[in-house]
C-alpha cells in the first residue's frame, strides 16, 4: 500500500500514526540481528518503515535486499531510499524494478551526500545530477506505481530570506514533478519546525509532511548526530542534558520527556500531521520508551490481521490460506511457494502443482551452527534425553528446536503442560494449537483480525512417535469420531482416517461486516510436502555430531524409525479431549516398558 494511502485512512479514522527508519548494517551478523529486532519492533505498530541507502551507494545492494525480506518475509509495508549518489541511471532502473518486484510502493528520492572521502558532490557518468531529475525519472518510467517522497529541511526556515526563498522554489518544483509526501530531516527545535511548516504551506505545498523524530539515546550519540547534520540544539535540551552527560541511563529518561513534549506539540498545533516517523538509528529501547511516553500502542489490526504473518510482495499480498506445518518455519515456507503465479481463492496455488518447491531447491537448513548447537542441546545419548529436550522447550525453558526458528508462540503456555507429558510419554511435539471457541478478536494471545470479532481454533498436534507407541495411540484415537489424523513415515507411506480430501479449517475468524475467514488449514498433500522438510531438519541436527558418535547415532535412529504425525481434534468446545488418548496410551507404554525392561527396544521412553 501507498504511505499517503495510510495517511488518509488514519486520518479518515482520527488515528496517529508512526512509522521507522533502520540503516543497513555492515556486517553479516548484523544484518541478521536487524532483521530480527526489525521483527520485534513491529509488534510496536508502525504503519511501515524505510530502509536508508548508503552515501555512495555502497550498500544499496543491501538496502534492496533488505526490502525484499521486509515486504516478503516479515510483511511490512517498507519504503525505500534511492540516491543518484555513484548511480547512473542503469543501477537506478535495476533499484527500480527489484523494488517494483518486492511489492515496495514507496521510494524517497534523494540526491545524496557526497561518497565517502570527498567533500563535494558530483554526478557520476550517465547519473542524474539533482533530486528532482530522479522524481521525473522514476514519474516517466512508472507512472504513478509508486509514492514518491523527498526530504525537506526545516532549519531552511533560518536562512537569509533570498536563501529561503530559493530553497523553497527547489522544494515547490520538486513537488510539481511528481512528489506525494515529504519526510523532514531530524530537527529538536520545535519553533522553528512549526514556522516552516506554516512556510511550506505558504507556498502553495500541500501534500503531507512528515516530521523525522529522532529519539536521544546517549549523550554523545545526541551530540554526534547533531553535530554531523549540523542540527540546532535548543539551549534547554543542553540545559537538561548536560548535567547527566555520563548517565546514559538519566539521558534517555529526560532526553525521551524532551522529544515527546515536542511530538505532542507538533500533534496538537494546527498543521494537519497526524504522524511521527521515527530515526531508530537501529536501536530499540529508545524509540520504545518514546512511545510508551506518548501512550501511543498499537493497533490489533496493525499488528495481526490473520495469525500468521502476511507477505506483502505483490503475487501474495491477497493471500489468506495457509497450511498449519510450517507455523514455525516461515521463511522456509516462503522460500519453497515463491515461484507459485497461481492463486485460487485467496490460497497460494494448488499444492498439488509441480510448481512446489523442492527441498534441494531451496536448501532447507536449520538455524544452529554446531556451537550453538551444543550449548542448547548438549550431547543427547538417549531418547530419554531427546524427550526431556522437547519438554523443556514447551515450557519455554530452552529457545528453540531445529523445527521451530523461534520460541513458542504465547498460546503455546496455556498447553504446555500438556505438552511437556506429552514428551515425557515419547511423543515428540513439533507443532500445536490449543482448541479456541470463540476468543474475542482483540484476545492478547489468541486475537486476530479486526475488532469486535470472534476467532476459532481445532486443537492440533504434530509430533513424531515410535511405531510401538503409535500403535497404542491409534487404538485410542479410532474410538474418537471426533478426531482425524494423517500419518507418514520417512518414505512417504500415508496413513488416514480422514474421508475427505479437501483442507480442514484448523483456524477462522467471523467479523463484523465480513465473510467467515479461513486462514489455517490442515491438508494431506501439503503434509506430504512439509514430510520432507521435517525429516530433514531432524537428520541435520544428527549430522551436526560426529559420524559413529551416539548423539548423532541416537538422533538419526529417531528420523529412520519414526513416524510423523498429525491430529485435529475437531470438536473445539472440548479444549482437553485431544490430550486423554495420548496420556492413555502414554500410559500403557510405559507400563509396557517397564515389564519389559530387560529388552532393548528402539524409542524407548527409558533410554534403552
Amino acid at each position: 500500500m501507498k504511505i499517503t494511502q495510510k495517511i488518509r485512512q488514519s486520518h479518515k479514522e482520527n488515528k496517529i500514526w508512526w512509522s521507522f527508519e533502520y540503516f543497513p548494517p555492515r556486517t553479516a551478523q548484523g544484518l541478521q540481528n536487524l532483521l530480527d529486532r526489525i521483527e520485534r519492533m513491529r509488534a510496536l505498530g508502525p504503519e511501515f518503515i524505510d530502509i536508508t541507502w548508503n552515501a555512495g551507494g555502497r550498500t544499496s545492494d543491501l538496502t534492496a535486499e533488505m526490502v525484499k525480506t521486509c515486504q516478503g518475509l516479515i510483511g511490512i509495508e517498507t519504503c525505500m531510499h534511492l540516491t543518484c549518489t555513484n548511480m547512473p541511471m542503469t543501477k537506478v532502473d535495476v533499484a527500480l524494478r527489484e523494488a517494483k518486484a518486492s511489492g515496495c510502493r514507496n521510494v524517497l528520492a534523494l540526491r545524496g551526500d557526497p561518497p565517502a572521502g570527498k567533500e563535494e558532490w558530483e554526478a557520476v557518468e550517465g547519473g542524474f545530477v539533482h533530486g528532482i531529475d530522479l522524481v521525473k525519472h522514476i514519474r516517466r518510467e512508472y507512472g504513478d506505481y509508486f509514492d514518491i517522497a523527498v526530504a525537506g529541511f526545516p532549519q531552511n526556515q533560518l536562512l537569509p530570506p533570498e536563501e529561503r526563498e530559493l530553497e523553497m522554489k527547489y522544494l515547490k518544483d520538486k513537488i510539481d514533478a511528481g512528489v506525494d509526501f515529504i519526510f523532514t530531516q531530524m530537527f529538536y527545535d520545535v519553533e522553528v519546525f512549526i514556522a516552516w511548516v506554516k512556510s511550506v504551506r505558504a507556498a502553495g505545498i500541500t501534500i503531507p509532511i512528515v516530521p523525522g523524530i529522532a529519539p536521544i539515546q546517549t549523550w554523545n550519540g545526541f551530540m554526534r548526530a547533531t553535530s554531523l547534520a549540523k542540527t540546532i540544539i535548543p539551549q534547554s535540551f543542553l540545559d537538561a542534558l548536560e548535567p547527566h552527560q555520563n548517565d546514559d541511563e538519566k539521558v534517555r529518561q529526560i532526553g525521551t520527556k524532551l522529544v515527546a513534549d515536542m511530538c505532542r506539540r507538533i500533534l496538537d498545533e494546527d498543521l494537519d500531521i497526524h504522524g511521527l516517523h521515527f530515526y531508530t538509528m537501529n536501536l530499540e529501547k529508545g524509540t520504545k520508551m518514546l512511545l510508551e511516553e506518548l501512550n501511543l500502542v498499537p493497533r490489533v489490526e496493525t499488528i495481526k490481521p490473520l495469525p500468521w504473518r502476511q507477505s506483502l510482495t505483490p503475487n501474495r499480498r491477497t493471500e489468506t490460506i495457509r497450511p498449519i506445518f510450517w507455523a514455525n518455519r516461515t521463511k522456509s515456507y516462503i522460500s519453497r511457494t515463491e515461484n507459485w503465479d497461481e492463486y485460487p481463492n485467496g490460497r497460494f496455488g494448488d499444492s498439488r502443482s509441480p510448481a512446489y518447491g523442492d527441498l534441494d531447491g531451496y536448501g532447507v537448513s536449520i538455524k544452529q551452527t554446531k556451537e550453538d548447537a551444543f550449548k542448547l542441546w548438549g550431547e543427547p545419548q538417549t531418547f530419554a534425553e531427546i524427550a526431556t529436550l522437547f519438554s523443556r522447550f514447551c515450557k519455554n525453558d530452552l529457545r528453540a528446536l531445529p523445527w521451530s526458528d523461534q520460541l513458542p508462540a504465547s498460546e503455546t503456555s496455556i498447553i504446555s503442560s500438556q505438552l511437556a507429558r506429552m514428551n515425557e510419554y515419547g511423543f515428540m511435539t513439533i507443532n500445536s494449537q490449543p482448541a479456541v471457541n470463540g476468543a474475542k478478536s482483540e484476545d492478547k494471545i489468541f486475537g486476530w483480525g479486526p475488532r469486535n470479532g470472534y476467532v476459532y481454533q481445532k486443537a492440533y498436534l504434530e509430533f513424531f512417535v515410535n511405531p510401538t507407541l503409535l500403535s497404542l495411540l491409534l487404538a485410542h484415537i479410532e474410538r474418537d469420531p471426533n478426531i482425524t489424523y494423517y500419518v507418514i513415515n520417512q518414505r512417504g507411506d500415508l496413513r488416514t482416517n480422514s474421508h475427505s480430501d479437501g483442507p480442514n479449517a484448523v483456524t477462522w475468524g467471523v467479523f463484523p461486516g465480513k465473510e467467515i475467514i479461513q486462514p489455517t488449514i490442515v491438508e494431506a498433500v501439503s503434509f506430504m510436502a512439509w514430510k520432507d522438510e521435517a525429516y530433514e531438519l531432524g537428520q541435520q541436527w544428527a549430522r551436526l555430531y560426529d559420524a559413529g558418535s551416539p548423539s548423532r547415532k541416537v538422533i538419526s535412529e529417531l528420523m529412520e524409525t519414526s513416524f510423523l504425525v498429525n491430529v485435529v481434534h475437531n470438536d473445539f468446545h472440548n479444549p482437553e479431549a485431544i490430550f486423554e488418548p495420548f496420556f492413555k496410551a502414554g500410559a500403557e507404554y510405559a507400563a509396557m516398558d517397564k515389564k519389559d525392561s530387560a529388552q532393548p527396544r528402539v524409542n524407548g521412553v527409558n533410554g534403552h
